[in-house]
């Protein structure tokens, strides 16, 4: 394999710039440019740095990592220059004159993969602990880094294989006699298995947000105080506050820290009969925003009586509410009172988000941490999510079909949901796939 190097550090000022080189001539590149006869590995070298033409670039830490005992299982040589983009990319520049190849994006992740260093769930994992937005989600992948979900998948895959060897020798030796009671046990397996996938695949879809950050959107019919809301939450003016109903007219997206999670809040255009085809855009826009938001904040205006634009909003809430996490708040309580709370039920809470709103702060705090803590494991991706589906479906036709007694169908079935399973820390046969995947990493991983 071609000799690859990259920038590892994220562009921008900072003390320390790391450039990573990988392959069989890892070393060679590193004595041409460190002036070095010898590197011992795993050892911190201070060396002075110097391009092609002998001029001095820089003053760095250089450490050689020789194979198989590095990330990539190739030899590999870290510099750690000083930080800014000039230094690193100088440093990077001369390695490929002296005949490295720039990394394509993570290309570094790939040859550990290849390589047997890492599967693709451990691979994943270190694409989403890079991208995550949550401690506790940092908390699981570091475990599947530690195999997690590797040996997961290897447990349902053993218990597959088992039910698929039981029911060859009933297919194969169908005159011997075999155990009264194999039916059963096949079926306890098979419900037991169907159970955990499905637990699995719901729970981590509740969680992406943990690694994407969870959305949560506003919503209200006009002037019931969306847009203050958000601004008291970012401590600034992010929208424009008037008494002018339809101000807001598109949705207004901004992150925001909530404990130890980053949510992305949006503040969505007022909900109602539109005037205008611009505000038609913006509500359709907003019930958008509802559709893609895990939590749902539904303002409601003390000071007004309630009306048929209220309704509207209470039934888009019975709508979305077997699938969002929804709190209902009464807005305005520090002016008479006018609405009819009896509507809203006994599930609200009360607010005067002008000037306090660390009682909303504090309800969203604990639907995130109760999200958070679920104890299941976190599927990382898609492609994990669309591969448990496809294992608990094929189970699930599996057991229709021993029912049925068709046995040759029934192991069709289970060994659909082998492949599918072990697609999640095993090897793809297309190594277009491989490269479609690992082409959604960074530079120098």
């Amino acid at each position: 394999m071609d000799t690859i190097a990259a920038i590892a550090t994220s562009s921008g000022i900072g003390s320390i710039a790391i450039v990573r080189l990988s392959g069989a001539n890892a070393f060679a590149l590193a004595q041409k440019l460190s002036h070095k006869e010898t590197l011992e590995p795993r050892v911190a070298t201070l060396s002075f740095l110097y391009d092609p033409s002998n001029d001095l670039i820089d003053q760095a830490i250089v450490i050689y990592f020789k194979a198989p005992h590095s990330f990539t299982a190739e030899d590999v040589v870290e510099f750690q220059c000083h930080g800014g983009s000039i230094v690193a990319n100088m440093v990077l520049h001369s390695l490929i004159q002296y005949g490295a190849r720039l990394a394509y994006p993570g290309e570094f992740s790939k040859r550990a993969f290849l390589n047997g260093r890492i599967d693709l769930s451990e691979a994943e994992a270190i694409a989403a602990l890079i991208e995550t937005k949550s401690v506790e989600a940092a908390k699981m992948l570091t475990r599947q880094l530690k195999g997690e979900l590797k040996n997961f998948v290897l447990h349902v895959r053993e218990l597959l294989v088992e039910i698929l060897a039981f029911v060859e020798v009933n297919i194969d030796y169908a005159e011997e006699d075999l155990p009264l009671d194999m039916i059963e046990k096949i079926n306890e397996k098979l419900l037991y298995l169907s159970s955990e996938l499905l637990k699995t695949y719901e729970s981590s879809k509740r969680r992406q947000g943990l690694i994407q950050g969870f959305k949560i959107a506003i919503i209200g019919k006009p002037n019931v105080g969306k847009s203050s809301l958000l601004n008291h939450l970012l401590s600034y003016d992010r929208a424009i506050i008037s008494d002018i109903a339809g101000t807001t007219r598109d949705t207004i997206e901004e992150e925001l820290r909530i404990g130890t999670h980053l949510v992305r809040i949006v503040d969505t255009a007022g909900i109602r009969e539109a005037h205008d085809s611009i505000e038609k855009i913006g509500i359709e826009r907003s019930i958008m925003a509802i559709e893609e938001s895990e939590i749902v904040i539904a303002m409601f205006d003390n000071s007004k009586h309630y009306d048929d634009e209220d309704a509207v909003i209470l039934n888009l809430l019975n709508t979305y509410a077997s699938k969002k996490k929804i709190l209902k708040v009464l807005n305005k309580t520090d002016l008479p009172r006018l609405f009819e709370v009896d509507y809203l039920g006994n599930d609200f809470m009360m607010l005067v988000c002008q000037q306090d709103t660390q009682a909303l702060v504090n309800a969203l705090q604990r639907i995130l941490d109760e999200t958070a803590h679920e104890d299941t494991l976190l599927l990382t991706s898609v492609r994990q999510m669309d591969a448990v589906q496809k294992a608990y479906e094929n189970i699930k036709s599996a057991s229709l079909l021993l029912r049925e007694g068709e046995l040759e169908l029934f192991a069709f079935h289970v060994n659909d949901a082998i492949m599918a399973i072990s697609s999640i820390s095993m090897a793809f046969e297309r190594d277009e796939i491989l490269d479609k995947m690992f082409s959604n990493f960074c530079l120098g991983k």
